[in-house]
């Protein structure tokens, strides 16, 4: 699939579906549930030609003279009735021929029988027998499901077989005559409003029932649309991260299950930050977009999938089976990348295109191995490609030193970072919309070298989390939290990113109520951020640690919400006070769709009734926006940048509150 500037990853989110019209309704209807319509009204008629005989006793008691000429016609016309409808049935006749030939019985039962009852010598009995006959309308209306018309023909005539016998009935008093006629078209009317009623509601019960299943069809597909939108990258049309760890634990777990090996290759444009500065952001997104389309290409032969895994990151993964086709597949992409021969003439290298360095790791038999653990592999590898002067490829080699030189040391490091003070915190304000005051500040953690070099987050905090250094760093930034801002009323609220690592850890719900004993902060001054991912798993440690920190008073947010359909669960089963909607779902605002998308996740978070902010506010634009959307929070550059616990110490800048209660 080729991908340009002009493509924008967009899925109409609200398309209504097409209705059909109400000809097209009733045809549905009639067509609706033929199977069960033909075997209902096959086993009422079943019914009603045995009541129809069980009347003969009647005939013998009330018109003995002409009796055996009346059961004689009711054995008659009930076997060639059953003879007839199992014929049809046997046919896989429609439901309405079968409706229109029971209704054609019930008809000639009533005529067949009162045909030679008038001939008895009884006249007085037979002079109130005959009223029995409203029991056939009755049936046509009432005891079956025939639609109106043929209910309505078929009760017509019945009605006038009736008034037709009163007429030609001997001589009697007028007043019989006017009072069972009057009896025989009063129940004609009732019976067939009655029927007419019954048709209307299940004709309601269907349109109800077509009406739920479009909008169930309706939801599906929004979902899909949805689970699509949140799994694309928006600029290249790849899958974005979250769609691509998915496809990461479905190859790990063929792994773990079949034994199938497959390799993770991290590829990163070489100097993209310089062609982005030299050559402008347009120019560096067609790069992007370039790239992933060679890319894509590139690794249709090898059955691989590729993801954007970052900002001038991808990720491939193919199912192989040895190291030597890795090598292949990793030589393939660097080379097609260099062939392409885009230029880059500010690189300062000696080379003047764009290049890629490749990092590879291959699935290999290691007890206790964990899924994260081949990304690690393959990020070593791509340090170690950059490091051997880019534009080449790097296998992992577990035996080769130098390819976890950098790791390593950050590993090491990170077991003296609080004793030698290498850690530190910054605060970045969270604002509430409406009264643009800080009420709360989001802590987040910085890490140096000796040397004093900075170490991104992105970077050590997989590592800690690795080699279980998190722990001691989790429980140093709680307590330095308190010390810095809280103790002292600096600010109302700090959040502090937890790991699931230190969810799962027996006692950590306890060793947080002991900070806060020791530093005197109330539990409801802090908020612990959650996020869910690969590493997350749904467990009851996990529950009963959120529950016990709940009883310390401590707020629990969610975090990234909506990058992924697994924080539905978690909302379903956790009580959060914030819900923190990822920043790219803001980002993608710059399109109706993109609009669409992120008011379809505050309305889902807004109905559970949680808080909700929202990360990445940049702009004047964007602010307006979180106000029109009626957000509670909002956390960015643009309301503020991360910055020392001694920035809190005084009230914030007059001129960033005014920018935030300035009108849209």
């Amino acid at each position: 699939m080729k991908h340009t500037l002009a493509d924008v990853v967009e899925i109409d989110l609200r398309t209504e579906p097409l209705r059909p019209a109400e000809a097209e309704l009733r045809a549905l209807y009639q067509k609706e549930g033929q199977d069960a319509r033909r075997q209902v009204t096959r086993h009422g008629m079943w019914i009603a030609i045995t009541v129809y005989l069980l009347f003969s006793i009647t005939d013998i008691l009330l018109v003995p003279d002409v009796a055996r000429y009346t059961v004689a016609a009711r054995f008659t016309i009930s076997l060639i009735a059953f003879a007839l409808l199992e014929m049809q049935v046997r046919r896989n006749a429609s439901a309405d021929a079968i409706d229109s030939l029971c209704a054609a019985g019930l008809v000639a039962a009533y005529a067949g029988w009162l045909y030679p009852s008038l001939m008895t010598a009884d006249t007085q009995s037979i002079s109130y027998y005959m009223v029995f006959g409203s029991i056939f309308m009755m049936s046509v209306n009432l005891f079956f499901s025939f639609q109106f018309r043929l209910s309505l023909v078929a009760s017509i005539v019945i009605l006038l077989i009736f008034l037709a016998a009163l007429q030609s009935f001997p001589p009697v008093d007028t007043s019989y005559k006017l009072a069972f006629g009057t009896f025989c078209i009063s129940c004609f009317v009732f019976t067939s409003y009655v029927n007419w009623k019954l048709n209307r509601e299940r004709y309601k019960v269907f349109l109800n029932a077509f009406e739920a299943k479009v909008q169930h069809n309706e939801a599906s597909e929004r979902g899909k649309a949805l689970l699509r939108l949140s799994n694309t990258d928006p600029l290249t049309g790849l899958e974005n991260r979250r769609a691509i760890d998915q496809r990461l634990r479905d190859h790990w777990n063929d792994w773990q299950k079949f034994g199938k090996g497959f390799a993770t290759i991290l590829i990163d444009v070489d100097f993209f930050k310089i062609y982005n500065d030299c050559y402008g952001h347009q120019e560096g997104d067609r790069c992007l977009i370039l790239v992933a389309n060679a890319l894509e290409e590139s690794i249709q032969q090898y059955d691989g999938s590729i993801g954007r895994y970052g900002g001038e990151e991808f990720i491939v993964l193919a199912p192989l089976a040895t190291r030597e086709q890795v090598s292949e597949l990793a030589e393939t992409v660097c080379r097609t990348v260099e062939n392409m021969a885009l230029l880059h003439q500010q690189r300062r290298d000696g080379i003047s295109i764009v290049t890629v360095s490749v990092g590879a790791a291959f699935t290999r038999n290691q007890a206790g191995s964990k899924l994260e653990k081949i990304i690690h592999e393959a990020d070593r590898a791509l340090y170690a490609a950059k490091a051997s002067g880019r534009n080449c490829v790097k296998l992992f080699d577990p035996n080769d030193p130098q390819s976890s030189d950098e790791s390593e040391n950050v590993a090491a490091l990170l077991k003296i970072a609080t004793s030698q003070n290498l850690v530190s915190l910054v605060y970045q304000p969270i604002r509430n919309v409406s009264s643009g005051r800080v009420e709360a500040v989001e802590a987040l953690m910085r890490l140096t070298m000796q040397d004093g070099t900075s170490v991104p987050p992105s970077l050590f905090i997989p590592i800690a989390e690795r080699t279980g250094a998190i722990l001691n760093l989790g429980y140093w930034a709680i307590r330095t939290v308190c010390h810095e801002l809280l103790a002292d009323n600096h600010v109302r609220v700090v959040s502090v990113n937890v790991s699931p690592i230190q969810l799962k850890t027996p006692g950590f719900a306890t060793s947080v109520a002991a900070i806060l004993g020791e530093t005197g902060v109330a539990g409801g001054r802090l908020a612990f951020e959650i996020t869910e991912g690969l590493e997350m798993e749904m467990n009851s440690d996990i529950l009963r640690c959120i529950s016990d920190l709940k009883m310390l008073g401590i707020r629990i947010w969610l975090d990234d919400f909506g990058t992924g359909f697994a924080g539905l669960s978690w909302l379903r089963l956790i009580d959060f006070d914030t819900v923190k909607i990822d920043r790219s779902f803001l980002h993608d605002c710059s399109t109706p769709r993109g609009q669409a998308m992120l008011q379809d996740i505050i309305g889902l978070v807004r109905n559970r009734g949680h808080k909700i902010l929202v990360e990445g506010v940049e702009t004047d634009e964007q602010l307006a926006l979180m106000r029109e959307f009626r957000i509670d929070q909002v956390q960015g550059f643009h309301v503020g940048r991360p910055a020392p616990a001694e920035s809190f110490h005084s009230p914030p800048p007059v001129d960033t509150q005014a920018r935030l209660r300035r009108p849209a």
